[in-house]
C-alpha cells in the first residue's frame, strides 16, 4: 500500500483513492483509420467510404486528367480524357455529358451549349483553348455520332470515373465530385456566388453556398 505523503511528489493526490492507493490511469482508445467497406459503392457518405470530402482539389483533379490519358482501350484514352475535362470545366452531371451533341458545341466561336438536367438552368459558357484543342481532336477520331461522347451510357461514365480514382487519392471517388470539384474551384478563385449559381444550373442558391462556404479566400489577409 502506498502512503499519500510518501508518493506526494511523484503522483498528484487526485491520482489516489480514498485508501492511499495509486488509481490507473484510463487507457486511451485506440484510433483506426476509416476503411471502405467492402461492396460499398464510392456515391455513399464518409462514414461509408472513409472520404472526408465530395470534393477534388484542382491538383488532384490534374492527376485524375494525367492518368485519363492513359485509360481505356486503345483509341479510347483521349475521349475519357476529354470527357473528363469537359465535366470537370462545365460542372456537368453524368446524364448531362452522355447527351451532349455536337450540335451544342460551337468550336469556332469556342461556345458550348450546357442543357441542364433536373431543372436546373441552362446556360451557355466559353471554351478555353486546351479544351477546344481536345475537342477537335475527338471529332476527328470519332465516327458519326450526334453525341459527343459517342453511345456511352451514364453508367458506364460513373464506373469509368470510378475506375480511375482507384488507388490515385487513397479514397474512392464518383462522377458526380468533378461537379463539386468545379463549384470549388470557381469559389476558391474568388467568384461570385450568384454567378457560380448560373454556372453550374443551381435553381436554389443554398445548393451554391455549399462552395462558397469551402472557399478559403474570405480568411486571407487576416493575419496582414
Amino acid at each position: 500500500m502506498l502512503q499519500i505523503g510518501d508518493q506526494l511528489s511523484k503522483v498528484e493526490q487526485t491520482d489516489l483513492d480514498d485508501m492511499g492507493q495509486v488509481l490507473a490511469f484510463p487507457s486511451r482508445p485506440k484510433l483506426e483509420a476509416v476503411k471502405t467497406k467492402k461492396g460499398t459503392s464510392p456515391n455513399k457518405g464518409h462514414e461509408a467510404t472513409g472520404r472526408t470530402r465530395e470534393h477534388l482539389t484542382p491538383a488532384e483533379m490534374d492527376r485524375l486528367l494525367e492518368k485519363a490519358k492513359r485509360s481505356g482501350q486503345p483509341g479510347k484514352a483521349h475521349r475519357n480524357h476529354c470527357l473528363v475535362l469537359t465535366m470537370y470545366r462545365h460542372g456537368l452531371r453524368v446524364g448531362e455529358a452522355a447527351s451532349l451533341k455536337w450540335s451544342d458545341v460551337d468550336l469556332d466561336a469556342g461556345n458550348i451549349f450546357v442543357r441542364r438536367s433536373k431543372g436546373s438552368k441552362p446556360s451557355t459558357q466559353p471554351i478555353n483553348g486546351d479544351e477546344i484543342r481536345a475537342l477537335r481532336k475527338l471529332q476527328r477520331e470519332s465516327k458519326s455520332s450526334p453525341c459527343v461522347f459517342g453511345a456511352i451510357a451514364p453508367v458506364a461514365i460513373s464506373k469509368m470515373i470510378q475506375r480511375l480514382g482507384d488507388d490515385l487519392f487513397g479514397f474512392p471517388i464518383h462522377a458526380h465530385m468533378l461537379r463539386h470539384s468545379t463549384g470549388y474551384y470557381l469559389a476558391n478563385k474568388g467568384v461570385d456566388t450568384r454567378t457560380i449559381q448560373d454556372y453550374l444550373g443551381h435553381c436554389n442558391i443554398q445548393h451554391t453556398t455549399r462552395y462558397t462556404e469551402l472557399a478559403p479566400g474570405k480568411f486571407r489577409n487576416l493575419w496582414d
